[in-house]
């Protein structure tokens, strides 16, 4: 009975957020195409100090994050990523209650990604 609960609960997750998926920062690779947006939703300083190659900057942080997604396309795919993975899951379900139904969380975050690269 209590898997029956729990793959219902899973199913109504997916229909009410849509494709709200993770995936290890490792395995990403970023193409510019038309219909994916990078977030990163660190602080300016730390976009500053270094960053994914196309990624965007809204701070998690800032009073106007709302705001300032909402200018954002509900039907791009968007790749989202903070230091170490905390703010990004966070952004993630905010950006699912806001309407965005293709949200993937970068697991491991920028430290992770950057680790990788050297």
């Amino acid at each position: 009975m209590k898997k029956i609960v729990f793959v219902l609960l899973l199913v109504i997750g997916q229909v009410s957020y849509g494709q709200i998926t993770s995936q290890p920062i490792a395995d990403f690779t970023f193409s510019n195409a038309e219909n994916v947006l990078l977030l990163d939703v660190r602080t300016p300083q730390e976009y500053k100090d270094g960053h994914i190659d196309g990624a965007i900057n809204i701070d998690w942080f800032s009073n106007d994050f709302n705001e300032k997604v909402k200018n954002i396309d509900k039907n791009k795919i968007i790749y989202v990523y903070c230091k170490k993975g905390g703010r990004s899951l966070k952004s993630q379900e905010r950006l699912a209650s806001l309407g965005f139904t293709k949200v993937i969380n970068l697991e491991g975050g920028f430290d992770d990604w950057q680790n990788d690269q050297r």
